[in-house]
């Protein structure tokens, strides 16, 4: 019984490992739209207001003029360029972010691939380092793009993505879902907030059908929980209480995983208002916290 009970090492390694580098956020949504990038800069306004040193890494605004609005305060890095071909392609510079060193970077797309000649392949690589480097990282991030999710969703959507980040990755970070109903999504993008009008009217035969949204937010939903399951199995094996969690975990406990309203923030976007499960209007916000 007592040895049931003695902390892990190699978990408090683990741990104390994770606790020197720079802490990651993840804001998950389960398809284009929900408002990620919105929450994102949102949340690092936020910060800046209770004295945080924030600064945009990238930011996608993707057209979208509500979402311009909010990078203006930020201090933005200059991207990179970087010739390929007959191209000047533009990137997250790295370097720059490493020598400006602040207490938060905020870098859209996490699962973006870099064009060649950058100095990592993949954008998660970039965060990977700045993180190594001491760095709060805020991120966005859509299921699909999550590495074991890859096949399941290509089965369902009948589109595969070739971006993808490792499950790992998630596992070592906060997690917040961005949450949208389906017809509150697929009026924005008949609306057009979303995609141009030619690249909407495809993504709604296709894409962004009521059944495979649904089913997307649902996956996003389960993977939230499951990192939280990860981390608080990780905190008791540390401790040595793992008994506590025996046939408990966080996708049972929706109390566990806090939501917040988000009221004042759809407004001034122009963002419809997310349903919550009680039909109150408001979004869901799943945290998996490392502690």
């Amino acid at each position: 019984m007592n040895e049931a009970r003695r902390p892990d090492p190699e978990k408090l390694l683990e741990l104390a490992k994770r606790a020197a580098r720079g802490r990651l956020k993840i804001i998950l949504g389960a398809a284009p739209g929900v408002g990620k990038t919105f929450e994102m800069l949102r949340e690092g306004a936020d910060l800046i207001r209770q004295g945080k040193d924030v600064v945009v890494g990238v930011v996608e605004t993707h057209g979208r003029a509500d979402t311009g609005a909010l990078v203006e305060p930020f201090e933005v890095l200059p991207r990179k360029a970087i010739a390929h071909g007959s191209h000047v392609l533009y990137e997250f510079d790295i370097d720059a972010m490493l020598a400006r060193r602040p207490d938060i970077a905020l870098i859209d797309e996490f699962a973006h691939t870099n064009a060649p000649g950058s100095r990592h392949p993949k954008r998660w690589q970039d965060v990977e380092e700045l993180r190594d480097a001491g760095i709060d990282v805020y991120t966005t991030l859509n299921i699909q793009h999550v590495e074991s999710l890859n096949d399941v969703v290509a089965g369902f959507t009948h589109v595969r993505v070739r971006e993808t980040v490792p499950d790992h990755l998630l596992e070592d970070a906060e997690i917040e879902v961005v949450d949208l109903p389906p017809d509150e999504l697929i009026t924005r993008l008949k609306d057009g907030k979303v995609y141009i009008p030619e690249e909407a009217s495809r993504a709604l035969g296709h894409f962004f059908s009521k059944t495979n949204l649904s089913t997307l937010r649902e996956l996003a939903l389960r993977r939230a929980a499951q990192a939280v399951d990860r981390q608080i199995l990780d905190q008791l094996r540390a401790s040595g209480q793992t008994g506590l969690f025996a046939g408990v975990s966080a996708s049972s406990w929706p109390s566990a995983i806090s939501r917040a309203p988000k009221r004042s923030s759809a407004r001034q976007s122009g963002l419809p208002m997310p349903m919550g499960r009680t039909g109150a209007r408001s979004a869901s916000r799943h945290r998996a916290v490392r502690h």
